[in-house]
This record gives C-alpha cells, sequence and structure tokens, in this order.
C-alpha cells in the first residue's frame, strides 16, 4: 500500500467528527495540559534559576569568594599578603580585622560585627562597599552601617554610633568592655537585612588601635576570584601550614544544597502535570482506535502493514504532544519575557534579595523539560498505537 496513507490518515484521524465529537475533546484536553505543563515548567525553573543565582550572587558580596584564615594568632600577616599579591596579580586581595560588637544608640542595642579594612583594598573585593564609599574620606574612628541598622536607629551621617567591643580591659578592681563612639560617615545596602544589620566597616589602623593589635597583623584576607572554585585550588597550594582557605560556599553548603533539593522536587511535581495530560492522549487514541476499528481493519485486509497502522497512532499522539510543547515553549519563554520587562510582581525587599521576579532559564533545564514532556508523549502513544496493530481482522470484519 502507498506509503503516503500514514500522513493522510494522521490528517483525517485529527479532524473533528460531529457523531463522536469526545474523541476530539479529550485530544484538546491533552493539548491544553501538556501546553499548561510545560509552560509552568519552563517558567517555575526559570524562577528558582533566578532565586539560586540572586542568593549566590548577594552571599558571594557579603560572604566574599575566598577567606584566608589564620591557624594560629600573627599567622595572616603583611608578609603573607605581600607574597600572594605578587604570586597572583589577577586577583584582587584586602586584609581586615574584626570584632564581635554591641552597637548602641540611645536605649537600644544591636550584636554585630565590625571590620576594620583598608578601603581601598576593599572597594575592589566589594561592590556594595564600594558604592557606599563615593565621597568619603576615610576620617579616623568614623564608620560605615548597613541601611538596616541606619532605619532601626534613625541616624544620619555625621550622628555619633557607640560600639561595645567584647574585649574587656582591666579597670581598677572590675574589668570593663572597651568602648569607642564612631562617626557616621555613610550606609551600604547589601538587600540582605541579616547583613545590613550586624555589619559595620571602619578604617583598618583605628580598628588596630582599640584591639591593640600591630599594623601588620590582620584576623584574615579576603580575595576576590571570578572563578574561585579554580583558584582555591592554585592558592591552596602556595599557603604555609598556618592559614587555611575557604570558599563562600563552604559555609552555605545546606542552604543551597536545599535550593537544590526543592528545585528537583519541583520539577518532578510539575512533570507529573505532564504526565497526568498524557492520559488523555492514550484514552482519546484508544478512543479513535476503538472507533475505526472496522477502518483499520479494512486498511490491514486492502494489504497495509501492522507498522504503518502503529506509525499512524504513534504520530497522532506525537502530532498532539509536539504541539502542546511548542506552545508551551513560546508562552513559557513569552511568560518569562513579560515578568523579566514588567513590574507585574512586587516581591517584599525584607524577605528577599530582590524586589523583582529574577528569571533565569538554563539550557540544560530548558532540554530536560522538552526531552522529558517528549518521552512521555512517545510512551503515550506507544500503547494505543500497539492495540491498533493488533486488531483482529476477521473477527471486526464478521461483526461489522
Amino acid at each position: 500500500m502507498n506509503k503516503n496513507i500514514v500522513p493522510y490518515l494522521v490528517k483525517r484521524f485529527l479532524r473533528f467528527d460531529k457523531e463522536q465529537p469526545f474523541i476530539f475533546l479529550s485530544a484538546l484536553l491533552a493539548f491544553l495540559g501538556i501546553t499548561l505543563g510545560v509552560m509552568v515548567l519552563i517558567v517555575a525553573m526559570a524562577l528558582m534559576n533566578g532565586f539560586d543565582k540572586e542568593f549566590k550572587n548577594k552571599l558571594t558580596v557579603m560572604n566574599y569568594p575566598l577567606t584566608i584564615l589564620p591557624k594560629f594568632y600573627g599567622s595572616t600577616n603583611e608578609q603573607l599578603l605581600t607574597t600572594l599579591v605578587n604570586d597572583f596579580p589577577k586577583l584582587n586581595f584586602s586584609p581586615y580585622v574584626m570584632s564581635s560588637v554591641i552597637t548602641r544608640n540611645g536605649s537600644k542595642l544591636e550584636g554585630g560585627y565590625i571590620f576594620g579594612v583598608d578601603f581601598e583594598a576593599e572597594a575592589k573585593v566589594n561592590s556594595i562597599l564600594n558604592k557606599a564609599m563615593k565621597g568619603y574620606n576615610y576620617p579616623k574612628f568614623s564608620v560605615i552601617t548597613g541601611k538596616s541598622l541606619k532605619e532601626e536607629f534613625q541616624i544620619q551621617k555625621g550622628d555619633k554610633l557607640m560600639y561595645i567591643f567584647t574585649q574587656v580591659e582591666p579597670g581598677g578592681l572590675s574589668i570593663t568592655p572597651k568602648i569607642k563612639r564612631f562617626t557616621v560617615e555613610g550606609f551600604f545596602d547589601s538587600g540582605l537585612i541579616a547583613y545590613d544589620k550586624a555589619y559595620s566597616y571602619t578604617d583598618m589602623r583605628s580598628l588596630q588601635k582599640i584591639l591593640g593589635m600591630a599594623s601588620n597583623q590582620y584576623d584574615g584576607i579576603h580575595v576576590y576570584s571570578d572563578n574561585p572554585h579554580e583558584d582555591i585550588i592554585k592558592i591552596k597550594k602556595t599557603l604555609p601550614n598556618t592559614v587555611v582557605i575557604k570558599g563562600w560556599w563552604q559555609d552555605n553548603v545546606n542552604f543551597f544544597a536545599a535550593l537544590e533539593m526543592e528545585k528537583k522536587s519541583l520539577f518532578i511535581v510539575l512533570m507529573l502535570l505532564i504526565l497526568i495530560a498524557s492520559i488523555n492522549i492514550i484514552s482519546s487514541l484508544l478512543m479513535t482506535v476503538m472507533n475505526r476499528r472496522a477502518e483499520i481493519a479494512l486498511l490491514l485486509s486492502l494489504g497495509a502493514s501492522k507498522i504503518q497502522i502503529k506509525k499512524v497512532f504513534l504520530y497522532l499522539g506525537i502530532v498532539i504532544g509536539i504541539g502542546g510543547i511548542l506552545a508551551g515553549i513560546i508562552l513559557g519563554l513569552s511568560g518569562i519575557w513579560i515578568l523579566s520587562n514588567f513590574d507585574i510582581v512586587q516581591l517584599p525587599k525584607d524577605v528577599y534579595p530582590t524586589t523583582t521576579l529574577p528569571l533565569d532559564l538554563s539550557l540544560i533545564d530548558f532540554s530536560l523539560i522538552v526531552f522529558g514532556a517528549f518521552f512521555i508523549v512517545i510512551l503515550s502513544s506507544y500503547y494505543p498505537a500497539k492495540k491498533a496493530s493488533e486488531v483482529d481482522i476477521l473477527t471486526v470484519l464478521r461483526n461489522e
């Protein structure tokens, strides 16, 4: 029989049948279900990737890509810094000293950390602080605090803040904590309240003087790298045994593992939408097989092969499925474009690191969605196609 019979029958069986409208309705529901499933999956994966990337960007800035820490007091010093700068000229290094403090303004108290940094070096590794440093002249015993602390304490530039250090010093018959008033010279906004409340930055010499540290001693060295996963291995080889180096991800392993697990769970759950929609493909094709049994038997008797009959119903399911997948891709990508370019959804800034929806659809996720949906469509079409090819010619023609 002519090979063109397969596409002809596919077109014929896809037409609306007035006598059996439920068959067409079932196919339409399958098409819409797959479209909806693919669209939701694309938007959901773009959202998950967007939030994941946004959190990584924020945490990378405030936690720094790499940090070198001492194993013993005094092991991170100016000599080590000079060696690192000479060995890795493409990387940016910023030494720091730090202390846990209690910030006081009137009757209000807030715990946190104060960092003593070289502001010129820190500006190269911390883009958030770099923005806050515009017009900053690095006066002695001045401080840059977070926006959240500013709002909580209701302070302005030029106001005084009292810092109570956890380090104590003897005073007569008792010991008292070190207390120092700093002048507020600026505010930074990282977008994460936990950091904006807890972190303050001052000149390194000022903090070293308060803590009684030598000018060539540091509590650590922050390192900015575009490829921290690769550079951490290179730097580790050159470091002495008295210091260690860690990446920002090592402090947030559980957090990003939870995000990854949530992403995988969401992918599986939403893929079930496509699986449920594919049931309509099975029911639609099975109803078509039952309704067209006489025609199938006649075609087989006229010389059509079982493979051709199987191809007809397999192609029917694939046409419905691919149509739904393509429509879902178009709607999903359109949804991403609309959400990216128009402020339809506003996120609370005190909860999320951004006020607009971050969307980032990776090629891997897109490919998994498309191939996963196509695989489900193929499986759903195979069983009805197999049943169609197994129609008993004699029994059907005798009864019909």
